[in-house]
């Protein structure tokens, strides 16, 4: 039967050409595409997406599979075991959605990128709509042809899209005491009499010199940039395009000059992940994928949040930073610049949110989506309810949509079931950390030396090198033995803000 797995490979690595042809031209698209080639690229895309989808579902790929199957010499070596149940799970669930709506989805979620860009870009919720309600609907027929898992909705079968196993309800279970420490924390930090000073973010600095300082920065912490590059787009992303070619971008202002390197890092973490994946040794097989978004998110949130915002990251870069960027942060401290980027301030936009009042954002929109699909929100009636539901977690109003329920790329794109995992992203970093500090805890000083190459191992050995070998909840228990929790997450901020703002326990 190795004739038949040889043949399984060959075939997947041709489905992965297309996907990989699939990735670059929505790089493209966001990144150097003219504005007036949107609706040729939606047709490029819609084609590749089908051809794709009726080669993951041909008659012949269940021959292979189930030949393999039958094995018993092919199926007692572990990463052909591990990767034949992820072959067969993913052959299943693509065998469910017909090849004319794989189609529509992508065409559609082409086209109403470019009208988000113009609605946003108006600030026109009435451009949008029409859009989000097609991507509703297409969404709903989606989750109808995959079924809800047992015991659960509708919504839950798109989750598994972006994080295979889990459900609303389980979200439900961490999402609810995260969210009531997360609001006594918050509360407490804005009555503090101590507040950090804002001057970092006020400091203007040239474009060209934060380009240089980020990629400074991202070649030390270990992106190879002979497999990859950094770009710029109004929403930053991370692709990884195939062997060899992870691309990453950010986004800059004159000012902020600490919002770029956030962004910069956060998708240094998703390109050091896609760089670390065992890409050429399975082709096109589920280990060389993804073991799940939140997954993924845990790589970026690490090393944006517990490596970047860290005093040590501060205590190497600071140098670095005022060679660079000088005069601009010129006399700013260790100190000042560390409690910039920690600063907790109620933020309208998600991407520029703090630690602290993040996961807020996240919950708001894991509501509003669950409540659309589900028909309970119409479309028409989502800025309205994304207003109410922003004056009550984060006591903020967007003056217009385009600071509202606009800013976000993902529902135009029909990524519904997406926004979960990056909460669930923070709270397995938040977890993962503490294992690495309790199994390396010079890891801190050795950031403060400039030196993250022991981290990166870590990283690559534990969770990197495993593709889609186990699920995240399995990765989770074997790497730190313990199941998810909220408190990994509450502990690194409550021991770091506490500090900070001066707060007594």
């Amino acid at each position: 039967m190795q004739d038949a797995y040889t043949e399984l490979r060959d075939h997947l690595r041709g489905i992965n050409k297309i996907s990989s042809a699939i990735a670059l031209l929505n790089w493209d698209q966001e990144t150097m595409m003219p504005p007036s080639a949107g609706a040729f690229r939606a047709e490029q895309i819609s084609l590749l997406s089908s051809l794709a989808h009726e080669r993951a579902t041909a008659p012949r790929l269940e021959e292979l599979i189930s030949a393999c199957e039958n094995d018993a010499e092919l199926i007692s070596q572990p990463d052909i075991a591990a990767n034949l149940r992820e072959i067969r799970y993913d052959y299943d669930r693509s065998r469910k959605l017909p090849v004319e709506l794989v189609a529509e989805l992508s065409e559609t979620g082409s086209l109403a990128l470019e009208g988000w860009k113009a609605a946003r870009e108006a600030s026109d919720f009435s451009k949008l709509q029409p859009w989000l309600e097609k991507q509703i609907q297409l969404n709903q027929r989606k989750a109808e042809c995959y079924g809800p898992p047992e015991g659960g909705e509708l919504y839950d079968a798109l989750l598994q899209d972006f994080e295979p196993g889990m459900t609303s309800a389980a979200l439900e279970t961490i999402f609810g005491p995260l969210r009531d420490e997360l609001t006594v924390l918050i509360s407490r930090i804005a009555d503090a009499d101590y507040s950090p000073s804002q001057a970092p973010h006020q400091a203007k600095v040239a474009i060209d010199l934060q380009k240089q300082f980020n990629a400074f920065v991202l070649e030390r912490i270990g992106f190879d940039m002979d497999a990859g590059r950094l770009d710029v787009s109004h929403h930053p992303f991370t692709s990884g395009v195939g062997v060899g070619d992870t691309r990453l971008t950010t986004r800059y202002r004159d000012t902020e000059f600490c919002d770029s390197l956030g962004s910069t890092m956060h998708e240094a973490g998703h390109a050091l992940y896609e760089q670390g994946l065992p890409k050429a040794a399975f082709t096109g097989q589920p280990l060389s994928e993804a073991n799940s978004l939140g997954i993924h998110e845990s790589q970026s949130r690490l090393w944006e949040n517990q490596v970047g915002r860290s005093r040590q990251f501060w205590r190497w870069a600071h140098a670095a930073a005022q060679r660079i960027m000088a005069p601009a942060i010129d006399g700013f401290s260790v100190d000042e610049l560390y409690e910039a980027v920690n600063t907790v301030q109620p933020s309208l936009i998600r991407v520029e949110s703090d630690e602290a009042t993040y996961n807020l954002h996240i919950m708001l929109r894991f509501d509003l989506e669950r409540a659309m699909i589900r028909g309970e929100l119409a479309v028409a009636d989502l800025p309205a309810a994304w207003n109410d539901r922003m004056k009550q977690d984060l006591g903020l109003v967007a003056p217009d949509d385009a600071s509202g329920c606009m800013q976000d790329i993902h529902w135009a794109m029909g990524a519904f079931g997406y926004f979960p995992t990056y909460s669930l992203g923070n709270l397995f970093s938040s977890q993962f950390w503490e294992t690495i500090i309790e199994a390396m805890p010079e890891t801190p000083e050795r950031m403060a030396k400039g030196e993250f190459g022991e981290l990166l191992g870590w990283l690559k050995e534990k969770v990197h090198v495993h593709g889609r070998r186990f699920s995240a909840t399995q990765l989770c228990l074997d790497i730190t033995g313990k199941p998810l929790s909220h408190r990994p997450l509450m502990r690194h901020l409550e021991n770091k803000l506490h500090a900070i703002y001066r707060l007594t326990c």
